[in-house]
């Protein structure tokens, strides 16, 4: 019986606004007023980062490692990869020959629910991975398992579609439809505003609470 992968469709590209929208914006922000679209399951990035992308998604059983090649291949400038390790198990996908392919394709990041190998290379690559711990177990191209590409999956409890807009950096991963994401950021910039006052607050050594009356007068 043949290998099957199957592939849908590129979803539309980001707005460019959207993503200059994006550039200051932190998930943790977004994390004081939305409850749903956050990445979790112990994801953390390589190194310290900031990306803004078009998800494209990946669902990449065992040691297959075709699938995720066959997704570089379709990776557009600014994209990020989303895989989702079907079976939750300890074999890395990602590591320095994919963050390398990758990054010669101009994606903005790579996202997987798993582990990555080849941190050192990942470094030296320069393209963000935020993943889940570090494995010598790996996959291989030459292992044909079959996979998904551009389907909704499931990442770190979150549903991920493609064309999904992502927002990742050091405290978290946030996926949303871009329109939601319009509006997540415009409450967060407003936020994050109104945080710099509150912040020269406490550091002059006032209480929160004398700040709350303030505003409340």
């Amino acid at each position: 019986m043949a290998i099957q992968y199957r592939t849908a469709p590129q979803p539309e590209p980001l707005d460019p606004e959207l993503r200059a929208l994006l550039a200051e914006v932190e998930t943790a922000t977004i994390g004081h007023f939305e409850t749903t679209g956050f990445i979790t399951g112990g994801l953390r990035p390589v190194f310290p980062a900031h990306a803004v992308g078009r998800a494209i998604t990946v669902a990449a059983p065992g040691r297959d490692g075709r699938v995720i090649y066959m997704a570089i291949d379709m990776l557009e400038p600014g994209d990020i990869l989303v895989i989702s390790r079907l079976d939750q198990d300890d074999i890395a996908c990602v590591g320095g020959g994919v963050s390398a392919a990758a990054k010669a394709r101009q994606a903005a990041a790579i996202i997987v629910d798993g582990p990555c190998t080849d941190p050192s290379e990942i470094l030296a690559n320069g393209l963000p991975v935020w993943c889940r711990g570090v494995s010598a177990r790996t996959t291989s191209r030459h292992i044909q398992l079959g996979g998904e590409i551009n389907h909704p999956i499931a990442c770190g409890h979150a549903v991920v579609m493609a064309g999904d807009c992502v927002l990742a950096d050091e405290s978290g991963v946030y996926v949303a439809r871009p329109d939601r994401m319009r509006e997540m950021a415009i409450r967060a910039i407003a936020r994050q505003k109104q945080s710099l006052a509150t912040r020269a607050h406490l550091q002059a050594g006032r209480s929160i609470f004398d700040l709350d009356r303030e505003t409340q007068s």
